[in-house]
């Protein structure tokens, strides 16, 4: 995602320099500063100008690995919020020698925290430039290593993140270095190892953090009330001093209660996410979700308006497309969907390998994406995706496997179980078809209206009769899957 930077312009003349800060995530908006402090301003480059993700970013990241990680942490932070405030107190911390190691550590997770309520991925950045600081003054310090080890987490590089989080459960064996390994575990789809990880993790420390993921495996594994009961737990040690967190649990919470068709509760769930931290983007968009399964579209687009404002990924910018369609605003809806489509192969490769797939276009850049994927994340959702591109291409055998694959942990998820329901009909198993269009018939409110339209059209051309609670979005008589330009 990418954010007009808190960091003041640089002087210069360059109207590509600016350009460049303008849109810039922190990190490149500080790189621009900082090399233009010391008279190395880079070439004007026009392509990276009409292209937010050109050259120009790429050369930029390069010339980083030629500055001190402490010249990057310590730059000018503006901004007039809590965290802006604390991170700037820590600065001056590092910058008097008071404390400088902890002063460090603590700077390091401010930009995470920063991150994580900005949706900004630069700042993770500069929590990773924290780390090498620390690193460099204490050669293997585990503080270095956890804070490192959740940065590449949140980068998505899981496989790197793995070795650290091993390291810190042999060294020291905290409840934060379990709850690393098994996120970097379950993302790359060790469920059992996850789940080990994760039972330590709630041995040493029960709290919101440790019975929140024990929540996710439930579920991952099958068990929604189970997740259900965890999460009510996590919702319960929630606090407003860690308003982010609170809000977190409890749009998971959300999620769980639209998935069980529970949408009073869901939608409970989600006001007080909001109430922990207001315009909170996960919070939104779950809620912009339920207004559709409520068929409320109208209502649907002004809130995932606003939540694709803040976290212009392509799972947001996918639903308020989808409640601009089902309002008649077609215009709007197309012009949404040409900045995913712009965008959308680099900000979530995998969110949006499934959106070309649904949609029946671009197919082998969605195959592409998805094969990419799983070469870092190996979990029962990419298996999903690769599986629905390849049968999107027309290859069924390999879809059948791959979705074997996605299934075989037990995931009660309706995405999931349409998939398998649409490849088991075209590739002619009518048993495993009626299995799995019954099963995503059961959550269709879960669905994206489009989706809702295929699974009903799909269950037609095989002659399955999917019951009167489907009818909700009428799909239209000539629908045919997989067949847009390639």
């Amino acid at each position: 995602m990418t954010m007009k930077s808190n960091v003041p312009k640089a002087r210069s003349s360059s109207n590509t320099l600016e350009t460049a800060v303008a849109r810039s995530t922190p990190l490149i908006a500080l790189i621009v500063v900082l090399l233009g402090a010391a008279g190395r301003s880079p070439a004007p480059n026009s392509a990276a100008t009409q292209h937010p993700a050109g050259t120009e970013e790429t050369k930029l990241l390069a010339a980083s690995k030629n500055i001190n990680p402490l010249a990057l942490v310590l730059a000018p932070h503006a901004g007039d919020g809590r965290l802006d405030s604390e991170i700037r107190r820590f600065q001056e911390q590092v910058r008097g020698g008071t404390g400088a190691n902890p002063a460090l550590e603590r700077l390091g997770w401010l930009f995470v925290a920063k991150a994580r309520e900005s949706f900004d991925p630069g700042y993770y950045k500069l929590a990773e430039a924290c780390a090498q600081t620390l690193e460099m003054g204490m050669t293997g310090s585990p503080e270095a290593l956890l804070l490192r080890g959740h940065v590449l987490q949140n980068l998505h590089r899981f496989k790197q993140a793995e070795p650290l989080a091993r390291e810190l459960v042999v060294r020291r064996g905290l409840s934060f270095d379990y709850a690393l390994l098994g996120d970097a575990l379950m993302e790359q789809g060790d469920l059992a190892g996850a789940a080990a990880a994760y039972q330590s993790m709630i041995d040493l420390r029960p709290d919101l953090h440790s019975y929140s993921r024990g929540a996710h495996m439930r579920w991952l594994k099958g068990d929604l009330s189970g997740a259900l009961e965890l999460m009510q737990l996590a919702g319960s040690a929630s606090s407003p001093q860690d308003p982010e967190a609170a809000a977190w649990v409890y749009t998971r919470w959300a999620f769980y209660q639209l998935q069980a068709g529970a949408l009073s509760e869901a939608s409970r769930a989600c006001a007080r996410a909001l109430q922990f931290q207001t315009a909170y983007a996960p919070a939104l968009l779950l809620q912009g979700r339920i207004l559709l399964a409520e068929g409320q579209s109208a209502e649907a687009s002004e809130v995932l308006a606003a939540a694709a404002k803040r976290n212009p990924l392509p799972e947001y910018q996918w639903a308020l497309a989808e409640a601009l369609r089902q309002e008649g605003r077609l215009t709007e809806a197309g012009e949404v969907e040409s900045k995913l489509e712009r965008d959308g192969a680099a900000n979530d490769p995998r969110t949006y390998s499934l959106y070309l797939a649904t949609r029946g276009q671009s197919i082998p850049t969605a195959l592409r994406l998805a094969e990419m994927e799983l070469a870092e994340r190996a979990d029962v959702f990419t298996h999903d995706a690769l599986a629905w591109s390849q049968a999107a291409s027309g290859n069924l055998q390999a879809a059948q496997r791959e979705m074997e694959k996605a299934l075989a942990e037990g995931t009660q998820d309706p995405r999931l179980f349409f998939h398998a329901a649409v490849i088991a009909a075209k590739a002619g198993t009518r048993q495993q078809a009626r299995l799995w269009f019954a099963k995503a018939n059961a959550h269709i409110q879960s669905l994206l209206p489009s989706e809702q339209q295929q699974l009903q059209g799909a269950a037609r051309i095989a002659d399955v009769a999917l019951g009167a609670e489907s009818t909700q979005h009428p799909a239209p008589e000539d629908i045919v899957f997989f067949t847009r330009g390639n």
